[in-house]
């Protein structure tokens, strides 16, 4: 079944239609974002916030006096990389 001259420009018609509508939600959208005026406060937003104190007595406690630290991290003892990184392994 063949599509008419005449149907190819109703579609058309609708289309144009949709597009313009489109257009235009968009512009009045960002006309009523960008223009629209703007409340400025009065004074600005000041906010004091309290001194952060921290406390170092936590680290004398005897159960962190048990860890051990680590002297060096041994290095990688393993054949490094391969010739095509992105080849599958399987």
């Amino acid at each position: 079944m063949a599509v008419t001259f005449q149907e190819q420009i109703r579609k058309q018609r609708k289309l144009i239609f949709v597009f313009v509508s489109l257009v235009l939600f968009t512009a009045i959208i960002v006309w009523w974002g960008r223009f629209r005026p703007q409340e400025v406060p009065e004074k600005p937003i000041t906010k004091r916030f309290a001194k952060i104190k921290i406390d170092f007595e936590i680290l004398d406690h005897p159960l962190l006096a048990e860890f051990k630290l680590i002297d060096k991290i041994p290095e990688f003892g393993g054949e490094k990389g391969r010739e095509n990184p992105f080849t599958p392994t399987f």
